[in-house]
């Protein structure tokens, strides 16, 4: 069998079981011990397979993962993100949009605690997208900034996504999770400018309205209060890191400790809050560890049965210039997102991309952040991408998947703006964990 036919069966395999319903993970388990039957020797091959499981979820590396996870659990089950958004909101004050605003600020902050763009897109929506229809904004006006605001959790430290990556294609998970905090950054101003465009041609999507102008000493008291404890945190996850002082799992578990710390000194952490945010923490966590032992086994069988190697040599007989290669890796990144969640897009490409990133030398943190991103692209792209579905569970009633996609287009545009300006200047995304390195 050759490569092209190796491919074809394990990667048809895995996709046919989930198009009929199977669960990510069970699907590529499924097809890992099929084809670790037909390329490694039947019974022989089963038993090989079976025993590279337990070190592929046994690594040290993934312990983050369910930290970042409960973390962010916590954050909400707590009350502290509904706190650090009342916080921004009186911040900003009569600013026109100032609830979009508010949305990009607080996705910002949250994304920086949470970890999970599907946790920021149902917190933010389900907090400021009423709000903002009760005051006479346009549905877009309201749902756009909460999902741009909500992918912004993919990019920035902590994120369980960015974990899962690092720990799939052997990049170094420390420098991947502050690689995207620049692009984040400038993501974040481009939104600003967004709404700020929005506000300007068409005043009527976001009216004013009556709001007594805070004093001083009240934004001071909010600031004080509601945001800056929440620098605690961010700085236990990305700043321990950044001074070299902690690894990324002592970080999430610092980070954690920081959240238990703030929700008792507001007088919020109660055994309920505890009891919710281990049990969803739980949940998601076994469901990411099932995914990456299929995920890593995966790889295997592909490597083992030549189709790795054959696509390697089958992209390079093109003779494209290595940008081009790039491209065409990420634009099939963005293509899958129309269809399926990023966990798969990343159990169905790193594999195969891995090989040809490293023949071609590209920088790892390089190639991981802008896959990220085009994973957020990804997230918001019709018919399936996950965080329209969530806002669509949270919108207004009878809001539509076309008024969805609609609301997220102008912040789609932002982030494929972000992928150009980073593959024209890497050091975007390089120089941050170069500076640490």
């Amino acid at each position: 069998m050759n490569w092209i036919e190796a491919a074809a069966l394990m990667l048809g395999s895995a996709m046919l079981l989930m198009a009929l319903g199977l669960p990510v993970a069970f699907a590529f388990i499924t097809a890992n011990l099929m084809g670790a039957f037909v390329f490694m020797g039947g019974a022989r091959g089963l038993e090989q397979v079976v025993s590279n499981m337990t070190p592929a979820i046994s690594s040290f590396l993934l312990v983050p993962v369910p930290l970042f996870l409960l973390m962010g659990d916590l954050m909400v089950h707590t009350g502290l993100a509904r706190k650090m958004m009342d916080g921004f909101d009186t911040l900003i004050g009569r600013v026109p949009g100032r609830l979009c605003y508010v949305g990009i600020g607080a996705g910002t902050v949250f994304g920086a605690l949470s970890g999970s763009a599907m946790a920021s897109t149902a917190m933010l929506g389900s907090t400021l997208v009423p709000e903002m229809m009760r005051r006479g904004y346009k549905k877009h006006m309201a749902m756009g900034p909460v999902l741009g605001a909500g992918g912004l959790s993919i990019l920035i430290p902590p994120s369980a996504l960015a974990v899962l990556l690092g720990s799939i294609a052997s990049i170094d998970i420390g420098q991947l999770l502050i690689a995207g905090i620049v692009p984040a950054l400038v993501l974040v101003v481009m939104y600003v400018g967004v709404v700020s465009i929005q506000v300007k041609v068409d005043p009527s999507c976001a009216p004013a309205y009556a709001m007594e102008p805070a004093p001083f000493r009240v934004k001071l008291k909010a600031v004080l209060i509601n945001i800056a404890p929440m620098g605690l945190v961010i700085f236990c996850v990305c700043g321990l890191i950044i001074m070299g002082v902690a690894t990324p799992t002592e970080s999430a578990a610092f980070g954690v400790l920081s959240v238990l710390f703030l929700a008792a000194a507001f007088r919020c952490l109660t055994w309920t809050a505890m009891k919710q945010a281990l049990s969803g923490s739980m949940r998601v966590s076994v469901m990411l560890f099932t995914i990456i032992l299929g995920s890593i086994t995966f790889s295997q069988v592909l490597a083992f049965s030549g189709a790795s190697a054959g696509l390697v040599d089958w992209a390079l007989a093109f003779q494209m210039p290595p940008i081009a290669v790039m491209g065409m890796m990420l634009s099939l990144v963005v293509f899958l997102g129309l269809f399926i969640d990023e966990v798969s897009q990343i159990m169905l490409t790193i594999p195969l991309f891995m090989p040809i990133v490293k023949v071609l030398g590209f920088d790892p943190i390089w190639f991981g952040t802008l896959i990220m991103i085009c994973m957020v692209i990804g997230a918001l792209s019709p018919p399936f991408g996950l965080q329209l579905f969530v806002m669509m569970g949270i919108g207004p009633k009878g809001t539509t998947l076309a008024e969805v996609s609609w609301a997220a287009v102008p912040y789609m545009g932002s982030q494929v703006v972000l992928v150009l300006l980073i593959l024209a200047f890497p050091s975007i995304a390089t120089s941050l964990p170069g500076i640490i390195r």
